[in-house]
């Protein structure tokens, strides 16, 4: 399993690739990356903290961070869902 720093810089380039940012607020990143952490614990896979795991593995590969949903939420509301990405600053 990946370090909290290990997963935020996989998610700083991630964002870089996609002209998006991570959210300047590092309280809100630390607690999504430990809630991305806890469910790949819990779960197997770094699902979005902020969505329901349902058990349907088609449905749930859905909120897989990056889910399938941040970049039009990004383009709608300048921010993902869960707040991790945010448009480019």
């Amino acid at each position: 399993m990946e370090t909290p720093e290990e997963l935020k810089n996989k998610y700083i380039e991630y964002a870089n690739g996609k002209d998006i940012s991570l959210n300047p607020n590092e309280k809100i990143v630390n607690a999504i990356i430990g809630g991305l952490l806890n469910n790949e614990e819990k779960h197997g896979e770094k699902y979005c903290p902020c969505r329901k795991v349902t058990g349907n593995t088609e449905e749930d590969k859905k909120i897989i961070c990056p889910c399938v949903y941040h970049l039009d939420e990004i383009k709608e509301m300048g921010h993902c869902h869960c707040n991790l990405f945010v448009k480019k600053i």
